[in-house]
């Protein structure tokens, strides 16, 4: 007996696909691809050389951790302002509930949009010091005595059944705490930037989510501009008349369009039912006899291959057209796209 032929919902003509969805939904199912143990690193990413230096920087000023005197580390953060971020390591603060418990315990205003501002330019320009004037260093003052009380006081008592913020290992019996553990030989510098990174890796990968999709599309526009495709991509969050939700693609522009493409990647089964549903919105008005458009989709990411009853309804609204980077090279030619495909020299 022959093995079956894997066939591609894209490859299947019309009334094909419910009659075998399930094989279909196989086949897309074996062609994903996971990108979650990479990511990029994007602009303002920390590299564990500079991180160790603003680390080696507040070690100094504070004598081996021994004593937390805030208007020296006020000091040392103007001119190493990295030390900014590996004091928030020490915390295990996202920059907001810095400003936030900032704000609460000085009465200063550290507003989020401020806190974030701050924390990206560090990162940008780790090397560059600190513009010090004003409001400006009214907030950061009153952020690193802020930072310096809580380290110091440590985690007070709670009930059975709850969790305090500053019951880490470093942080329980405040400075005694963080003097010993950076003491003891233990990597101390190393265990505050993966706490920076988070979970690990989390919290920047949270700091890059937009363009984690950047290189699904850059593949998509390759295979557009090589077949000399018309196509508008449009901007994030980017507002496009007769379109409840953007697309990524509208081919060939967004005044006659007639193909669009949707390009998602996703490691989440929970975000991925999102982007499924996203797609089902594109369909909107769109009627059986009638289509306004082609849809298609571009996916990759674990995500998409957890729950076949979601890859049921994607294959079904796009009426097959589902794609993975592993499928790219097949775009043209089983959609309408080979119509608007120029003739090539």
């Amino acid at each position: 007996m022959k093995p079956k032929i894997q066939k591609f919902p894209f490859e299947a003509v019309s009334g094909e696909i419910l009659k075998d969805i399930d094989s279909y939904i196989d086949s897309v199912f074996s062609c994903l691809e996971s990108e979650f143990l990479v990511m990029p690193k994007g602009e303002g990413f920390v590299e564990y050389p500079v991180f160790e230096r603003g680390y080696e920087v507040l070690k100094a000023a504070t004598n081996g951790f021994s004593r937390l005197d805030a208007e020296k580390i006020f000091s040392v953060t103007v001119f190493e302002p990295i030390s900014l971020v590996v004091l928030r390591a020490m915390l295990g603060f996202t920059p907001p509930e810095w400003g936030y418990v900032t704000t609460q315990r000085t009465g200063v205003s550290v507003t989020q949009g401020f806190v974030r501002s701050l924390d990206r330019k560090i990162r940008i320009s780790p090397e560059t010091a600190l513009n010090i004037n004003g409001v400006v260093k009214e907030r950061v003052n009153a952020m690193v005595h802020t930072a310096c009380e809580l380290l110091s006081e440590g985690a007070p008592m709670t009930g059975t059944t709850l969790l305090h913020r500053l019951d880490k290992a470093d942080t329980r019996q405040g400075i005694a705490s963080i003097k010993n553990l950076s003491r003891i030989g233990a990597p101390y510098a190393m265990l505050l930037y993966e706490r920076l990174l988070g979970r690990p890796f989390a919290g920047h990968r949270d700091s890059v989510s937009d363009i984690i999709g950047d290189s699904l599309e850059s593949a998509i526009e390759e295979v557009l501009t090589r077949a000399a495709i018309s196509f508008r991509k449009t901007k994030r969050a980017e507002r496009i008349e007769g379109f409840d939700q953007s697309p990524d693609f509208i081919i060939p522009s967004e005044f006659n369009p007639q193909i669009i493409i949707e390009a998602k990647i996703t490691e989440d089964d929970g975000t991925a039912r999102d982007k499924v549903t996203r797609g089902q919105l594109s369909l909107a008005g769109r009627r059986a006899d009638d289509p306004k458009y082609e849809v298609i989709a571009c996916i990759g990411g674990r995500g998409f291959g957890v729950r076949r009853e979601d890859m049921k309804k994607m294959i079904i609204a796009t009426r097959g057209k589902v794609f993975t980077l592993k499928t790219l090279d097949r775009l043209i030619e089983c959609t309408r796209l080979k119509e608007f495909q120029a003739e090539q020299p």
